[in-house]
């Protein structure tokens, strides 16, 4: 999968789910799960036991899913998430190396950023996205709108507190996708492996992404 085609499929479905799980296992069910439920991305944090052979598992056995490493903060786990064939990289915050790193490589790299300045250094760094996080801890919704108005270049992304009540909110302020964890992923789901769970999860968020875009282009 090309470094466009990633990028298009983020920007297209406007969801990446976070996985932070307990195991190996929970992940792979969390991911395999809220792809069959239409959200073809993941975002694997390095927190999860056993991260990067669970990206190169995704990787393999599912070529149509967009697989991530996320919270990558040095570049040599940025280089084992490659290695094991992770398709972006994303971290909480902007760690320059990190990204420049990865743009070296070809790959879509989205940092964290929380301030005007991080942004601008993060996109002068060569991310291809922004994460604003956590946004819902600086003025939610309102916060991104404000960023977009001296951004609006700037494909920003609002992670961090995201929920079915605000996830329009962030849309309708400007951001090309939300990052959402638990509130799509319920550690509970996971744990009973409750599937039908977490697809009417991923099927109410991707409701509200598109009915919240319709409403922009009116």
């Amino acid at each position: 999968m090309t470094k466009d085609a990633v990028r298009a499929r983020i920007e297209e479905i406007g969801i990446i789910p976070a996985v932070r799980v307990h195991s190996a296992a929970d992940a792979v069910f969390a991911a395999e799960t809220v792809a069959e439920g239409g959200i073809p991305i993941v975002e694997l944090t390095m927190t999860v036991p056993g991260a990067l052979d669970v990206i190169r598992q995704l990787a393999n056995n599912h070529p149509n899913l967009v697989v991530g490493g996320g919270t990558v903060l040095d570049v040599e786990t940025a280089q084992r998430c490659l290695d094991a064939g992770a398709h972006f990289l994303t971290s909480p915050g902007l760690a320059v190396d990190v990204v420049e790193f990865t743009v070296k490589h070809g790959t879509v790299v989205f940092p964290g950023a929380l301030t005007p300045t991080e942004i601008v250094m993060a996109w002068k760094a060569g991310a291809d996205l922004v994460k604003v996080f956590p946004a819902s801890l600086l003025g939610g919704a309102g916060y991104v709108k404000a960023l977009k108005s001296p951004f609006p270049h700037i494909p920003l992304i609002a992670a961090g507190g995201v929920n079915q009540h605000t996830a329009s909110d962030y849309i309708r302020a400007g951001a090309v996708a939300v990052g959402i964890g638990r509130e799509l992923i319920p550690a509970e789901a996971v744990a009973r492996r409750q599937s039908d769970w977490i697809r009417e999860l991923a099927g109410r968020f991707l409701k509200i992404v598109s009915e919240s875009r319709s409403l922009l282009a009116v």
